[in-house]
């Protein structure tokens, strides 16, 4: 286009600075694409093992600080399909790919990973056991480093576990308890002295563990069975519950996912809220707020469930005062 002589000099100025912002535009677009922050999420466990509603609550944590993925934020997920030996290479990908901060939701294993690759970029993570005790943070009112996150607890609660079971079925004399860590439930051990219990612990880190430790049950047969809260066997959850229900034996679980596929009785704390508080931390570090001194979230309420009909199954007659007890009895 050539402006034409009768243009007055205002009016070509005017074209000129029209052009010029029309032409900016487009670089200071691309800019603030570029700029998009970047998450890098690890997890030990696979895709399909965890539920969707998990990762839901995780990105509403986001949103409520302002960060829509795909819009504002990207994110990096690295799987490590329960392959415990691929995180550290996992955990290098992202520190490499210079994310803004990492989230861990897998338990200890996946946090030390990620823990042992960086120093200086903030790790955001879900755990269920005492972080001061597994050497991430300082303390939980003041982590001092690079870390924060959710302690879950769920390993601090065995003990009550033990307590609900021995209520719902009174006579049990032998438990059986699933471990992928023995010091996962080393607060259960003295209560089921107190109560008179035998104890054995089955190591299963694998599929194939778990189908040996019950193939034990069928000959060895215990009076109860504890599952510990461990994501990899959370991801199992479906195949516990149907081993549990052949072989007739009365368990606890940590999460209510168990209850909801049929397990017999869980207590612990809200997991989708722990992964929408991850969420919120995320967000708010990706704002410039330091993991040093965001204080280590401990969830304050606990819920038990119970499944009425898995006990009717069991033939289990559910006590009314534990049922008045219990946040929902599923029928």
């Amino acid at each position: 286009m050539i402006l034409g002589l009768g243009v007055s000099p205002m009016r070509r100025r005017e074209f000129i600075t029209i052009v010029g912002i029309a032409a900016a535009w487009p670089l200071a677009t691309r800019g603030q694409q570029l700029a998009m922050p970047v998450i890098g999420f690890l997890e030990i466990r696979s895709p399909d093992t965890l539920i969707e509603d998990r990762l839901r609550a995780f990105r509403q944590g986001l949103k409520d600080t302002g960060y829509v993925e795909r819009e504002n934020v990207a994110i990096e997920y690295r799987w490590a399909e329960n392959q415990a030996d691929r995180l550290p290479e996992l955990a290098a990908e992202l520190v490499r790919r210079q994310v803004a901060a990492i989230v861990t939701t897998g338990g200890p294993v996946a946090v030390l990973a990620a823990k042992a690759a960086t120093t200086t970029i903030p790790i955001v993570f879900l755990t269920n056991d005492d972080p001061v005790r597994l050497g991430l943070v300082a303390s939980l009112a003041r982590p001092g480093g690079n870390l924060t996150g959710i302690n879950a607890v769920t390993a601090e609660l065995a003990a009550k576990r033990v307590e609900l079971l021995r209520e719902l079925v009174p006579g049990v004399a032998r438990m059986a308890v699933l471990v992928t860590a023995q010091t996962t439930v080393r607060d259960a051990e003295p209560v089921a002295s107190a109560l008179g219990l035998q104890i054995q612990f089955f190591k299963v880190g694998t599929i194939r563990e778990i189908d040996a430790a019950f193939g034990t049950f069928a000959h060895e047969r215990p009076d109860a069975l504890f599952v510990v809260g461990d994501p990899f066997l959370a991801g199992r959850r479906v195949q516990l519950v149907q081993l549990a229900a052949f072989h007739r034996l009365p368990a606890t679980y940590a999460l209510r996912d168990y209850v909801e596929t049929g397990g017999l009785m869980s207590y612990g704390p809200s997991i989708k809220d722990a992964f929408r508080q991850v969420g919120v931390y995320t967000g708010r570090i990706l704002k410039g707020a330091k993991p040093a001194e965001l204080p280590v979230v401990q969830p304050d309420k606990f819920e038990l469930v119970i499944n009425a009909g898995t006990a009717r199954m069991l033939s289990l007659d559910v006590p009314w005062f534990l049922q008045q007890r219990a946040d929902e009895v599923i029928e």
